[in-house]
């Protein structure tokens, strides 16, 4: 599976942005998905994972409630809703991809998009 991250830029506080994961392969169905990100300095997150057929999602607790991911299977797309972004939220975005994990480590995901970047200006 490859993974296209798209949809970032800049944005003021409390605006909103939706990331896109483009993934190629007929299998992206079988795939659990997720979003991590990585601010200057800082060690990878988690933000948000979504099972294989979009019942399952789980988030961290920093996004809880301001972002919401789900995916589209028949276009092989997964998305981040980010709304009432803050500063702190300024990051590389990195969508990753897993057959058989879904859960909040990102050792655990085999294939990762190349990242897109959110800057959230005060």
């Amino acid at each position: 599976v490859q993974l296209q991250a798209s949809g970032g830029g800049l944005v003021q506080a409390g605006g909103s942005l939706r990331l896109s994961c483009a993934a190629s392969g007929r299998t992206f169905s079988s795939y659990s998905m997720g979003w991590f990100r990585q601010a200057p300095g800082k060690e990878r997150e988690f933000i948000a994972t979504i099972s294989w057929s979009g019942d399952s999602t789980y988030y961290a607790n920093s996004v809880k409630g301001r972002f919401t991911i789900s995916r589209d299977n028949a276009k092989n797309t997964m998305y981040l809703q980010m709304n009432s972004l803050k500063p702190e939220d300024t990051a590389v975005y990195y969508c990753a991809a897993d057959r058989y994990y879904s859960g909040s480590q990102d050792q655990a995901y085999e294939y990762w998009g190349q990242g897109t970047l959110v800057t959230v200006s005060s």
